[in-house]
């Protein structure tokens, strides 16, 4: 892709049981993916940047607007309907330019699939402010207005994680690059900076985020994942998302706990750069800018990664692309002044927010190689109607027509019993690693027990804190009921045990 800001990007899959994971660069794939080869993973935008239009090359900033775009199909990038039909209208005039009586019927913009769904009036609204407010503008700045409009909206960076809060009511839960955010309804109710976290725990499904708030006010947020899996994850991704916009250095960066005890829980590392280096790094880029092929289509487009030595440009993955952040001072002026307002409940939308793939983000498509390989060939991407289906994690028409009747009804019931198992297999192993750290716990803390009643009742060491020790009634009573009649028959033990040897 000739990126050189690459911090801003992530690989993500979806595994078998529909979860979906950020690929760990510092591991193995196959010790990663649960599925069989070929994996298809999809190159998306892992930490967003808070201002994206001030990225150091347009290539990024391209990508950038590519991700959002697709947000906006989406669901996520959920807004109320006046900027909707800006952000619209931005996207028409980057993609065909001037408006064009002779190129550009009545209903034009009909033809455009901007949002889940849109009205007539919203269309005609987009259409309007393309041909009069927009004339003149290259791609380039369209795509630069559409991402300074787009960053200050509050669901900017939302990569939503459906759950449920205390009471049963659904919410869906995102790390953006200013802080911690939930979004219930058409609001957001809940929104902690970076700097007001102090700790993220899991535990089962259920998820804690703890933080510190003005005047030390301390709360203690809960909320309920759909599966231990996916609970796991949005622990994960909140402790790269805190890393990465909190640190100032990677260098900052330590192992973190889901549980405070050793035995239990999981652990985990964030490695990469964190978003104050990306922002210097980037600062010394000196390189003439590589050249941009920019999309003209009505559908979405991204860059699926199948790994048998293939990129294929595909429905997926063009669009989302870079992600990066910045810390703290990085943030805009107008966005902080938004964020630090004291009414941490806002209107995000005039609708409810409800992203269509909260729960799939990032299908595994069930295409064939040779079908990639041949829209590769063929420039031909996807249609919005395959992306919805590998969205949903259903096979297409072609997929279904290879199976026959017989395989389509054993073929679930295989599945099912097959993931099943492997659910059980997994909490056994779980179960007995959990008994491994506490043994080990347990034996470690025995040795160390054990070293100091050696220290104490045979070393000569004549140090404050152990004659203290020593000259106390109970060490007394216990060195000579206890100790000295356990050495003697250790010592009787091991003269006869010496003494048979001896006689072999």
């Amino acid at each position: 892709l000739n990126l050189l800001e690459k911090d801003y990007f992530g690989i993500r899959y979806v595994d078998p049981d529909k979860q979906r994971h950020w690929l760990e660069f510092t591991k193995s794939i196959s010790k990663q993916m649960k599925s069989q080869p070929p994996f298809t993973m999809c190159l998306r935008v892992k930490f967003y940047p808070p201002d994206p239009a001030a990225l150091k090359e347009e290539i990024t900033r391209y990508l950038v607007f590519l991700q959002i775009k697709r947000d906006l199909y989406h669901g996520r990038l959920l807004c109320k309907t006046s900027d909707a039909a800006m952000l619209a209208a931005y996207i028409l005039q980057a993609e065909i330019g001037d408006y064009d009586p002779g190129k550009h019927p009545e209903g034009y913009s009909s033809k455009f699939q901007f949002f889940p769904k849109h009205s007539e009036k919203l269309e005609r609204r987009i259409a309007e402010i393309h041909k009069t407010e927009l004339i003149g503008q290259t791609p380039e700045t369209a795509e630069l207005k559409f991402l300074q409009k787009a960053q200050m909206l509050e669901t900017y960076g939302v990569d939503p994680h459906p759950c449920k809060d205390v009471s049963g009511n659904p919410a869906f839960l995102a790390f953006t690059p200013f802080g911690f955010v939930v979004l219930q309804g058409n609001k957001r109710v809940h929104f902690l900076k970076w700097d007001e976290v102090t700790k993220l725990k899991f535990e089962g499904k259920t998820f804690h985020i703890y933080a510190n708030q003005k005047e030390d006010k301390k709360i203690i947020l809960t909320y309920f994942a759909p599966t231990p899996e996916a609970c796991k994850h949005l622990w994960k991704c909140g402790v790269e998302n805190q890393a990465f916009y909190k640190l100032e250095k990677s260098s900052q960066v330590r192992t973190v706990s889901s549980s405070n005890l050793f035995f239990k829980g999981s652990r985990f590392r964030y490695s990469g750069r964190v978003a104050k280096e990306v922002m210097e790094q980037s600062a010394k880029i000196k390189r003439e800018p590589p050249e941009i092929h920019r999309i003209k289509s009505t559908t979405l487009h991204v860059l699926t990664v199948s790994l048998q030595g293939v990129l294929i440009p595909s429905s997926e993955n063009r669009q989302d692309l870079p992600g990066g952040g910045e810390s703290e001072s990085f943030i805009p002026r107008s966005r902080s002044q938004v964020t630090d307002s004291g009414d941490r409940t806002a209107v995000i939308s005039d609708e409810t927010y409800s992203p269509s793939d909260s729960v799939l983000p990032t299908p595994v498509a069930e295409h064939s190689l040779e079908l990639a390989v041949s829209r590769q060939i063929n420039g031909a991407p996807c249609s919005i109607e395959e992306e919805k289906e590998s969205e949903a994690g259903t096979p297409t028409v072609g997929d279904v027509g290879e199976l026959g009747a017989d395989s389509r009804v054993a073929g679930p019931v295989q599945s099912a019993g097959g993931e099943a198992a492997l659910s059980e297999m997994e909490q056994v192993n779980k179960f007995v690693l959990s008994v491994l750290r506490l043994l080990l716990v347990t034996i470690g803390l025995l040795f160390v027990l054990l070293l100091l009643l050696i220290i104490l009742t045979e070393s000569d060491l004549d140090i404050a804190f152990l004659r203290d020790i020593r000259q106390t009634p109970e060490f007394e009573q216990f060195h000579y009921e206890y100790f000295c009649p356990l050495r003697r028959w250790f010592a009787c033990k091991l003269r006869w045990v010496g003494g048979l040897l001896i006689n072999k």
